[in-house]
């Protein structure tokens, strides 16, 4: 398993990196909607679509809806902030699992939720590649996640006792949750004081990447939840040793929607 991983990452990491930050207008677009078709197609199986044509079919819709965006910026500011405020509905549903699932059991349900999941998650990276400094924003949204990531493994690993969400995620804890925190915030506590910001700045960088963060998590234990409703352990097959597509964007689905509404809503640039 361990040679699967490195061989895997090995591949597409060059392949990520050079699609994310080389690439630029609609090949950028084009690429980034590539990766969230692959996802839809792998949601729709979470949704309970488990024949190829529908979950093709599916996949396809999403792509449709991507161009339509795509021809239609004015929806980006309705769509991140209908994204943020499923990501706080989710909440609710991860903490309330598995009574919460009456809530979205039907496939209709479940196959809105993964629009909300995906397309978001597109149209903020597209927002952020667009900003100034674009490259470095996708860049710090990126490392603020992994770095909560390093941060709640080692520090659930060494510490973890009492579990974050039970139902969802046995693995994971809330000393994991804060040491993830911890790091990110650590982070960027530093690159503040590099960049030389006031305490102001200081401290609003500090509260959007703990916002960021946060719902980071709830990204992972979102998708945790479906897949324990599915019954199955990876999204898909698709990336030997890490699973599927979703298993590695997760994170980021909530991530870059909250961390572009913030930066809107700081003056960084217009939705």
């Amino acid at each position: 398993m361990l040679k699967q991983r490195i061989i895997t990452a090995l591949i597409m990491l060059p392949i990520a990196l050079g699609g994310f930050f080389l690439l630029q207008g609609g090949w950028f677009a084009l690429f980034i909607a590539a990766i969230v078709c692959v996802g839809a197609w792998e949601w729709a199986r979470l949704a309970g679509l488990e024949v190829q044509p529908l979950r093709l079919a599916y996949a396809a819709g999403v792509a449709l809806l991507l161009l339509g965006l795509y021809q239609l910026p004015q929806l980006a500011g309705p769509l991140l902030t209908a994204a943020v405020l499923w990501w706080l509905a989710a909440i609710g549903l991860v903490l309330g699992y598995p009574d919460s699932s009456r809530a979205w059991q039907a496939l209709p349900v479940r196959l809105l939720i993964g629009l909300l999941i995906l397309l978001p998650a597109w149209q903020g990276l597209l927002l952020l590649k667009q900003w100034p400094q674009g490259n470095s924003l996708i860049l710090a949204v990126m490392v603020l996640v992994w770095s909560a990531d390093i941060g709640a493994y080692f520090s659930g690993k060494r510490f973890g006792r009492r579990k974050l969400a039970l139902q969802v995620s046995p693995g994971k804890s809330w000393e994991g949750l804060y040491g993830g925190l911890a790091c990110s915030l650590l982070l960027t506590l530093l690159v503040g004081l590099y960049r030389d910001w006031d305490a102001a700045e200081l401290l609003v960088a500090l509260i959007g990447a703990a916002l960021v963060v946060l719902i980071s998590v709830v990204g992972d234990l979102t998708e945790s939840m479906f897949k324990r409703q599915a019954g199955i352990k990876d999204s898909s097959n698709l990336l030997p040793g890490h699973g599927g597509v979703l298993d590695r964007i997760d994170s980021l689905t909530a991530a870059v929607p909250m961390f572009a509404v913030l930066l809107w809503l700081h003056g960084w640039g217009s939705l």
